[in-house]
């Protein structure tokens, strides 16, 4: 079945693409620190995505570091014409699972000109703060990023890790195209920027749409049982009835999983399935 069944939503209003993507961060090592443990593999993640009919690839700067940038353009170059790649900064690493805010306008200018050099492109089509600097006004951030976008170097600008406020003080420098927060089913956090996004036609790509924890799982599983269907299959359907707005990104190291998750874009939920996973009082992380 053609990924097209999830649906499609428009980013900025001049690139549409299929709202069942691909996030890359998982085809680096550990910790999201260094190469991939089977380079092949990863290799053919990327490709396999393509064959599915994935029009819509999220990496960033900080995933390697840039190692998963280069992976993308070594894998899919020539890219296809209708291939969207969405990268990031904000963030910088310096170990293992370590990570370091910086979003000051002379890193943000750094960070963008290394990923066009890796991904070997003239122009990012979605370029996204990963996260608001609590060192820098988001605003400085976002003026950098419009500077760059107006060299001819970012065609549209997003936000990563944000909050309504974040958001509001962001377009008031510029059109905010999308919103990347965590979210899922059981991780309803930020349910209110959800809502927000769809009222002001901004894509909204949720990170960690799979929740863990006891009561999730037992939900799902049910659930997932009702239509012959993976636990990852229905949360990625339970996203896309959530909002038509929603862009999901579900990563994977294995093009078996890839297939997996991909395998029943036109899955649909009852209303009853919907209610009860949304029901389910249990957020991923704590606070």
């Amino acid at each position: 079945m053609s990924l097209e069944a999830a649906g499609t939503v428009d980013i900025g209003g001049d690139l549409t693409v299929t709202r069942l993507g691909y996030g890359a961060m998982r085809l680096t090592g550990d910790g999201i620190w260094g190469p991939p443990k089977n380079h092949d593999e990863a290799i053919a993640v990327l490709r396999r995505a393509i064959e599915l009919g994935v029009d819509f690839i999220d990496t960033a700067d900080s995933y390697g570091p840039y190692i998963n940038e280069e992976l993308i353009a070594e894998a899919l170059l020539p890219y296809p014409e209708n291939l969207v790649i969405a990268t990031k900064a904000g963030w910088t690493r310096s170990g293992p699972g370590i990570w370091g805010h910086n979003a000051t306008p002379a890193h943000l200018r750094q960070a963008c000109e290394g990923s066009l050099k890796r991904l070997r492109v003239d122009r990012i089509d979605l370029y996204q703060l990963h996260i608001p600097d609590p060192m820098v006004s988001i605003e400085d951030s976002l003026k950098t990023l419009v500077d760059m976008q107006k060299q001819g170097k970012i065609r549209h600008i997003g936000l990563s890790n944000g909050t309504k406020e974040h958001i509001e003080r962001a377009r008031k420098v510029c059109p905010i195209v999308s919103v990347q927060n965590r979210y899922s089913f059981a991780d309803r956090e930020w349910d209110y920027v959800v809502d927000y996004c769809e009222k002001n036609d901004i894509v909204f790509i949720p990170w960690f749409p799979l929740a863990a924890g006891k009561a999730a799982a037992q939900a799902i599983d049910h659930v997932a049982k009702a239509h012959n269907a993976t636990p990852m299959q229905v949360a990625l359907a339970w996203l896309l009835q959530r909002s038509p707005k929603m862009l999901t990104i579900a990563g994977t190291s294995s093009v078996k999983h890839l297939d997996e998750n991909l395998a029943q874009p036109g899955l649909r939920l009852s209303k009853d399935e919907y209610n009860e996973l949304a029901n389910v009082q249990e957020l991923t992380f704590s606070r």
